[in-house]
């Protein structure tokens, strides 16, 4: 397919080599000229802005950093894309922000769906990113071909803005984990135990998770290079925090995370990867 992807960031780069490396034609675009020349580079196009990258497309991807950038792009893409186009909204959202856009949509003949994903930088240079898809049950099997390239695990999870509320909950589920982690580690190493022997366990038995296995190493070793900024998991956890007050719930141990995160932001970690909370539990024990 000729597809259109906007957002050529540490997630969307990898992301739009995988299409094209699946036999896509990818035209892309991004703020950064030097990420849309590593595009071409690999065989894709070059867009000049935005229009450049939609005209023509059958399908486009936005993967933006956060609602603001979504609600100026997408006006542009109901706009300027062709009839019957399938809009495939990648982004970590507001689940408003995915119904306004699927109501502008709508309006003008073009199928939209909101598919946030899971699973990191390795996920998405691996290809193997969890995709949690909020739309019309016909859409979203029309995106099926696409979204299969880019991950292994792809479920239709409701309506639209219902992919933003369940990547909302898997924000508030890993910022925790990495919070516990960083707890582990802090205790490990307080109390005299080789803090990688010990998460080595951890990681073999119940307590074990995606984020021990990948991370554990990099954290015991304070390496901090950004697969997820904690600036992006701030904003996330406030999508997750307004979330809870939308549907009238108490999520008590997520404002708790919540908080940490900010901290870790307050302190000037922002644009640390989000296992630097490792930092901010180490700040609280002196």
């Amino acid at each position: 397919m000729n597809i259109g992807f906007v957002g050529l960031g540490i997630m969307g780069s990898p992301m739009a080599a995988n299409l094209l490396k699946a036999g896509h034609v990818v035209t892309g675009y991004d703020m950064s000229a030097e990420r849309v020349e590593q595009l071409v580079g690999l065989g894709g196009k070059g867009a000049s802005g935005v229009v450049d990258a939609v005209g023509g497309a059958e399908v486009v991807i936005t993967m933006l950093p956060d609602s603001p950038q979504v609600e100026e792009v997408a006006p542009l893409i109901v706009e300027y894309g062709r009839p019957n186009l399938l809009y495939i909204d990648m982004s970590t959202i507001k689940p408003e922000t995915s119904r306004w856009v699927a109501g502008q949509a709508a309006a003008a003949g073009v199928r939209a769906v909101d598919a946030p994903v899971s699973g990191g930088e390795r996920g998405a240079i691996d290809g193997t990113l969890s995709i949690m898809v909020g739309g019309a049950a016909e859409d979203v099997e029309a995106a099926r071909p696409v979204l299969g390239t880019l991950g292994t695990t792809v479920v239709h999870v409701g309506p639209a803005g219902a992919g933003q509320t369940v990547k909302a909950a898997n924000q508030l589920v890993v910022g925790g984990i990495y919070g516990l982690v960083a707890e582990a580690i802090v205790l490990l190493e307080a109390s005299g135990v080789d803090p990688l022997a010990g998460l080595d366990v951890l990681a073999g038995g119940l307590a074990g998770s995606r984020i021990l296995e990948l991370k554990r190493h990099t954290m015991v070793r304070r390496e901090f290079n950004p697969g997820f900024r904690i600036d992006l998991h701030h904003k996330d956890m406030g999508i997750a925090v307004a979330a809870a007050r939308e549907a009238g719930v108490s999520l008590p141990l997520t404002g708790q995370v919540a908080q940490l995160v900010a901290a870790a932001r307050a302190q000037g970690h922002g644009s640390l990867d989000h296992s630097a909370l490792l930092k901010v539990v180490e700040r609280l024990n002196g």
